[in-house]
């Protein structure tokens, strides 16, 4: 067998599989840009999505005509690196969707690909749907830090105060740090929660007891353990 020749690609085939494929990965973008849930720009990452189906349905399309190419795509790649960090999980996922696509068509694969993407794209949709109907609102994870100066009140009816405060108002909390000296008491208390009015109510009731405190609330989501 010949390695070495490349398979005539047909022009309407693949004209009509990166219209196929621009058509979907362009409402694949619409979704991401308008539905998303990721922090980062998505208004900026959105028309990316098409270019890259286009991208690999073009490779995969020109690859699979030749072993030898399909070869030398592989030695490519292990050459070049890619060193763009994804930290987003959802933004990951969409990446390879988009992927998915190009390669789907570009193997001309069409009616799996079609079937595959009108399914997952109705759970994306449900998924949705199911979250405003409901009002499942995601939780996230946050640290609440508290210093409190030590003066009028010890640090053991502070503590107590507080303890049962994050208890009242919060179903889950956990004390993940404690330091204390003459001067000085300071807490880190990790929890969940999806309502700022909760964090504003405890905030508020800490400050009241405790004029001269100091507290900071930070979203650690992105961080092992959170």
């Amino acid at each position: 067998m010949d390695t070495t020749t490349i398979a005539p690609i047909s022009i309407p085939t693949m004209l009509f599989n990166l219209l196929a494929g621009l058509l979907l990965s362009v409402l694949l973008a619409v979704y991401y840009a308008r539905l998303g849930e990721s922090l980062s720009n998505r208004s900026k990452f959105a028309p990316l999505l098409p270019l890259l189906t286009m991208v690999t349905l073009l490779v995969i399309s020109v690859v699979k005509s030749s072993l030898a190419l399909s070869l030398g795509l592989v030695g490519a790649l292990s050459i070049v690196r890619f060193r763009t960090a994804i930290k987003d999980p959802e933004e990951l996922m969409f990446l390879f969707f988009a992927i998915a696509i190009g390669l789907g068509f570009g193997a001309d694969q069409r009616i799996p690909t079609l079937i595959s993407y009108v399914v997952i794209m109705g759970y994306l949709l449900t998924r949705k749907l199911i979250n405003r109907t409901f009002r499942l609102a995601p939780h996230n994870s946050l640290y609440l830090n508290i210093s409190l100066p030590l003066g009028s009140t010890t640090s053991e009816n502070s503590f107590k105060f507080i303890n049962k405060l994050l208890g009242e108002e919060l179903p889950q909390v956990d004390l993940r740090r404690f330091d204390t000296d003459s001067k000085e008491m300071r807490l880190v208390f990790y929890f969940k929660a999806n309502k700022a009015d909760t964090m504003a109510k405890i905030t508020n009731r800490i400050q009241e007891k405790f004029p001269k405190a100091s507290i900071s609330i930070v979203e650690q989501n992105n961080l092992l353990g959170g």
